[in-house]
């Protein structure tokens, strides 16, 4: 392997954890970054307010606060430096009576002389102080003589001691004098602007995206089957185009529903009459074996039709309303029994849900119906939580092999080794249960049974 191949494989393994750790990066940020419209829009809208508040302040503060800070400790500096000239130049004096005064009412320094003795250790300072150190470098520069500030102690003044040849000089000067003290009034124009500015933003932004709530809600509740009142193009312009358009779509699809059930409806009619006739025709006939195998045929046809009919026209038009399913699961238990069957029911949590109930009653018909055809026993279990129904059917019968559950949904199929094709039916039963479980916004899902069958399981958002 020659070096080239090998600087190669290094930078190869460098992009690979370059990239491996900007992939943690953004899964980390999708994880702690909120999910909603709304809090993202709030989060794009607050975020650059708060970096824009922080950067302000800290321009200000190192812009204008301390060089305020700056100025004003230097001139506080240049008075002591004066008092310090001043004994000089003044007669001796043992207690410096009018030095004092003159310091006290011309220059607002309370100055004292002390003995000459060792200056006090440097005491904690605050984290961030911009006037210890403004002091610190202006008594460097104009003084040039060991000296002790304290601006901890007392929380108005600030105490400065000097050391001279023959005594040490302290003083007290105010805070203000040598500080800028507007920062809490600054903070406090900049955190009350903030929050009036974020309040702005969330009641504008609630009114943006309440169209949008609403939009959705619309659209979930026409795909599971429901009726959507009173819904209109409101919010911002893309969102008015939105609705506008689900509007059109929605009204599209209910005039193609229209049509199909009218068209239906008058095929049904014309069929129905037909075996009408067929029927008058077999009744004029004498009995016999030719006849009776012509009037099972007959009404072999007339079922199919109905089965037919059904499955096209998907029972769209009938109205959704809260149904108690418990009651639901009672009635097909009897059915099942009518047949010869033996069945349980159990339901677990609040059994109402609303359904188009003539549809999912049909739903649940052909599947117990279809458990009860090739099975002896049967049991329907129904679960409800606050997202989903969950209704199971489940039979002792051959069962369904894997790798053909699939196949049993599409229309007109029969099974041929699961399911016994002498059997009556028009291999319409679980595509039209699917059927009606789509419309509703679920589906229908087969599996293994414990009972050694088949179990149906319908889930539907409740």
């Amino acid at each position: 392997m020659t070096s080239l191949d090998i600087g190669i494989m290094r930078l190869r393994t460098k992009a690979r954890r370059l990239f491996g750790g900007y992939g943690r990066m953004e899964r980390f940020f999708k994880g702690v970054l909120p999910k909603g419209l709304y809090a993202r829009a709030l989060f794009i809208i607050i975020a650059p307010m708060v970096i824009l508040t922080i950067i302000v302040s800290a321009i200000f503060m190192e812009r204008h606060w301390n060089t305020v800070t700056r100025r004003l400790s230097a001139a506080v500096v240049q008075d002591i430096a004066a008092v310090s000239d001043l004994r000089k130049a003044l007669p001796h004096d043992r207690d410096y009576a009018e030095l004092r005064r003159i310091a006290q009412d011309r220059l607002g320094l309370v100055v004292d002389f002390l003995p000459v003795t060792e200056l006090p250790p440097i005491g904690p300072k605050p984290f961030f102080s911009p006037l210890d150190q403004a002091l610190s470098e202006e008594l460097r520069k104009q003084i040039g003589r060991p000296f002790w500030i304290d601006t901890v102690g007392r929380s108005s003044l600030v105490e400065i001691r000097i050391l001279l040849d023959d005594a040490v000089m302290r003083t007290f000067a105010r805070r203000s004098a040598a500080y800028e003290s507007n920062l809490e009034i600054f903070l406090l124009w900049m955190a009350g602007t903030s929050l009036i500015l974020i309040a702005v933003a969330i009641l504008f932004l609630r009114n943006q995206i309440r169209p949008i709530l609403r939009l959705t809600e619309a659209v979930e509740s026409f795909g599971k089957g429901r009726d959507v009142p009173g819904l209109r193009a409101r919010g911002a312009l893309e969102v008015r185009r939105a609705a506008v358009a689900f509007l059109e779509m929605k009204a599209r699809v209910e005039r193609a529903i229209d049509q199909r059930t009218a068209m239906l409806a008058g095929v049904s009619h014309d069929l129905r009459t037909v075996l009408t006739r067929f029927k008058l025709e077999l009744a004029l006939l004498d009995d016999g074996p030719e006849t009776e195998a012509m009037k099972r045929d007959v009404d072999e046809m007339s079922r199919m039709l109905e089965a037919y009919l059904a499955f096209a026209r998907g029972d769209a038009g009938e109205r959704s309303e809260p149904t108690d399913m418990a009651a639901f699961l009672d009635e097909l238990k009897t059915d099942a029994e009518r047949q010869g069957r033996r069945a349980s029911v159990e339901f677990y949590g609040y059994p109402v849900a609303t359904v188009r109930p003539h549809a999912f009653r049909r739903c649940l018909a052909n599947l117990v119906s279809n458990a009860a055809r090739f099975g002896s026993a049967i049991t329907i279990t129904g679960h409800r939580d606050h997202r989903y129904m969950t209704i199971t059917v489940d039979d002792d019968g051959p069962g369904i092999p894997p790798n053909r559950r699939d196949d049993v949904f599409k229309p007109f199929l029969r099974l041929d080794d699961a399911r016994n094709q002498d059997e009556a039916g028009s291999g319409l039963g679980l595509t039209i249960a699917r059927d009606i479980a789509r419309s509703h916004g679920g589906d229908v899902m087969l599996g293994d049974s414990p009972m050694g069958g088949l179990r149906a399981s319908v889930r539907i958002p409740v």
